[in-house]
């Protein structure tokens, strides 16, 4: 595809609390990618834990990568509250992350879609919090930790 380039990005659930659940995170995985196919996009991987998930995106410039985060969120809260997959209201946070990684990383047993793919071992070793640094780190972001969500027990 012409004028792509490809992203990873992490949306969190609202106050990092666990409430993607095995029994449908396959159902939403599927809704968020037709959110990302219907806004011409191209998905690579996606897979998560009960506090957060990670897609890989075949991103067409077309469109901001807030405004497809946007949509994702949006449109995906508003079907886990239609079905009542949760006590109360569902939302994600506001804030995400979003980092691009080479065309040649696409495909399946590259390092990105490994990682994405197995997010429950991966967490078996590493919380968000430490996960989130490191990413910052390694693509040398300037941040505060202060503003870097605390991990909860």
């Amino acid at each position: 595809m012409a004028n792509t380039f490809t992203s990873r990005q992490g949306g969190t659930v609202q106050n990092r609390i666990s409430l993607i659940n095995p029994a449908w995170k396959a159902e939403l995985y599927k809704y968020i990618t037709g959110i990302v196919q219907n806004n011409g996009h191209k998905l690579i991987s996606i897979n998560g834990v009960p506090n957060h998930l990670h897609i890989a995106v075949g991103y067409t410039p077309h469109q901001l990568i807030p405004d497809l985060l946007q949509d994702i969120k949006g449109y995906s809260s508003k079907w886990i509250n239609k079905r009542k997959f949760v006590d109360g209201k569902f939302t994600w946070q506001e804030s995400y992350g979003a980092f691009s990684f080479s065309h040649s990383s696409r495909q399946s047993g590259n390092r990105v879609v490994k990682y994405i793919n197995n997010q429950e071992q991966h967490h078996k070793k590493q919380t968000f919090r430490e996960e989130y640094i490191q990413l910052l780190i390694k693509y040398n972001i300037p941040f505060d930790e202060k503003y870097i969500l605390l991990d909860i027990t």
